[in-house]
């Protein structure tokens, strides 16, 4: 049987981006969020080789350091054309200076070599891996994916990332072009997003 979570929680993250949306996404619960970031804790070494590996070594880095349950999400955007590269090195791309937009023109650029042009040759997915872990060893895992087609030049300014060229699956905006809301489900009650639809499998499981 699943742990339930409760009183408070260290989100093993040092991206705003990230922590601000797990926070809106935490909001219903009783839950006291507290960032790893927010507590100096180091970045640990992400050497996983899949998304759960490495959403794992973060969760279990901050629920040691900290004595208190955590919750770590390792995310990514997989491109069919590229191999289904940047994959685990989404953040990596970005550079130590987390610039995505160098990240977004190299994913461009490479298309452009492999001759993807159709939107048929752009097909790409989010993948979300979120870990919980407790002091003791104990972890749960949750995966959430949602398909969508890339677009260029980029639209919008919400989200963070890769937002601005995924075009989710039966919808004509991108995630950043979304509010909240909208990419979050919150008010539909479902979430679009992937890290939204792994969030509802661990709030089912692991929240009152």
């Amino acid at each position: 049987m699943a742990r339930k979570l409760e009183g408070r929680l260290v989100v093993a993250s040092h991206n705003p981006g990230k922590l601000r949306e797990m926070r809106e996404l935490l909001t219903p619960f009783n839950i006291e969020v507290v960032s790893a970031a927010e507590l100096n804790l180091p970045e640990p070494d992400e050497t996983g080789t899949t998304f759960a590996e490495n959403a794992a070594i973060k969760a279990h880095a901050a629920a040691q350091a900290t004595g208190l349950p955590a919750f770590a999400d390792d995310s990514g955007l997989c491109v069919a054309a590229l191999d289904c590269a940047p994959g685990i090195f989404s953040a990596r791309w970005a550079g130590p200076e987390k610039d995505f937009r160098a990240a977004i023109s190299r994913i461009e650029r490479e298309l452009v070599v492999r001759g993807a042009m159709s939107d048929a040759d752009r097909r790409a997915h989010f993948v979300s891996a979120l870990v919980v872990a407790w002091p003791d060893g104990h972890e749960e895992l949750f995966e959430g994916r949602v398909y969508g087609t890339l677009v260029f030049p980029e639209r919008g300014t919400n989200g963070f990332g890769y937002d601005p060229i995924f075009r989710p699956d039966g919808h004509e905006t991108t995630f950043g072009e979304m509010t909240s809301e909208e990419k979050h489900g919150r008010l539909q009650g479902d979430g679009l997003s992937h890290r939204a639809r792994a969030f509802k499998k661990l709030s089912q499981a692991l929240l009152p």
